[in-house]
């Protein structure tokens, strides 16, 4: 029997269930790991990230004149 799609090739096999947890366990431990970097970077680059769309670049400035 040739799979119809991706739900076919899942259900039908004798682990599916193992392969569903372990799809779960890796995007949680993704956004964990995700929300984790997130929150450890330091306040400053988000400001200077932040701020970048209204800084002033010297590229821009050329096009002005």
């Amino acid at each position: 029997m040739i799979p119809q799609n991706f739900k076919d090739i899942l259900s039908n096999t004798e682990n599916a269930g193992f392969y569903q947890t372990l799809a779960l366990i890796f995007f949680m431990l993704f956004f964990v790991a995700l929300v984790i970097y997130v929150f450890s970077r330091p306040k400053k680059y988000y400001k200077e990230e932040e701020e970048a769309p209204l800084e002033d670049d010297s590229d821009e400035s050329d096009f002005k004149n």
